[in-house]
């Protein structure tokens, strides 16, 4: 039975990400004022030596992480999302991508975690914004297992990944270790072939639930959990189009440019079937807590279920 965990996926980050840093002293953590806000206290405090706070200067943490990589360090550099996409994107453009530096950029409270601060602390562009610069990859987790699976096997890439984790407290999608996770590789939550909801972070649970709501009424539902953007796993797509026929795509992103946009030019060019992208509008997004974001933009549990019936019978 699906339950609200008790820390969100930062926590499972850092936790795991200290874990490994005691057994490897390569493992170093940056941050720009954010210990706080990633959870990083903790590693801060134990492993002093592998830990560089740079201040409220995004841009300086992208390129002394850049430095640490080139020295053979394995860096992680995390704040909040929503300023290093827009603050520091040059650096992550040249310094991490162009110079295939192996750093690890960790945009935590992503989306519209941050809620009621309003459009300046959203991160709604991320995706669109970086899925175009070529050498780095783009993964969003969607919940504490998940998150910390990722962790570990990013230790040993060498090359720059952008992780995009929520703020809050998410409901387990996985309910233990057993499950598989390869980057690159979708994972199948549900399968059925009268329609498929693909979802990426924090959405996939609510893909998940409505799939099940959807299953009740006797509408056979793919759910994918599509946890890596880029590169993106074309095969188990274009599976999709050519057995559901129907395509749902679900992202807390803005409508234009992120997942929707992926799924929809990767089948317009090898099985055009219909695609509905469900996203945030383009418009600033309205003040409120995360959950009633995803409500107001049809991107809940409820929202979903209610697109598929509609999409359904057309």
């Amino acid at each position: 039975m699906n339950h609200l965990q008790t820390i969100p996926c930062r926590k499972s980050f850092t936790d795991t990400l200290l874990e490994l840093a005691k057994n490897d002293k390569d493992i170093v953590a940056v941050t720009s004022d954010a210990r706080g806000s990633v959870t990083l206290d903790r590693f801060a405090r134990e492993l002093p030596e592998q830990f560089v706070e740079v201040g409220i200067a995004e841009q300086n943490a992208m390129g002394v992480s850049a430095g640490l990589a080139m020295a053979g360090k394995k860096v992680f550099v995390c704040g909040p999302a929503c300023f290093y996409v827009t603050r520091s994107l040059e650096q992550i453009k040249v310094d991490l991508a162009y110079s295939r530096n192996n750093v690890k950029v960790f945009g935590v409270s992503g989306g519209v975690s941050y809620g009621a601060l309003g459009a300046t602390h959203h991160s709604l562009h991320d995706i669109a914004v970086l899925r175009t610069f070529p050498g780095i990859q783009i993964i969003l987790p969607c919940d504490i297992r998940q998150t910390a699976k990722l962790t570990r096997q990013l230790v040993n890439y060498d090359h720059p990944v952008y992780v995009r984790i929520g703020r809050n407290a998410v409901p387990d999608v996985y309910q233990d270790e057993s499950f598989d996770f390869q980057t690159g590789k979708a994972n199948i939550l549900m399968d059925g072939n009268d329609l498929t909801l693909i979802g990426t972070g924090e959405t996939v649970y609510h893909c998940y639930q409505a799939g099940k709501r959807l299953k009740n009424q006797g509408i056979n539902v793919r759910v994918i959990d599509m946890h890596t953007l880029k590169p993106i796993d074309t095969e188990v797509i274009l599976k999709a189009a050519y057995e559901t026929k129907k395509i749902i795509t679900v992202e807390e992103h803005s409508i234009f440019g992120g997942l929707g946009a992926i799924v929809a030019e990767t089948v317009v060019q090898n099985y055009p079937v219909p695609v509905k992208i469900l996203g945030i509008h383009d418009e600033n997004v309205i003040h409120a807590k995360p959950l009633e974001i995803f409500h107001y933009y049809g991107i809940d549990t409820d929202g979903i279920f209610n697109s598929a019936l509609e999409f359904i019978q057309t």
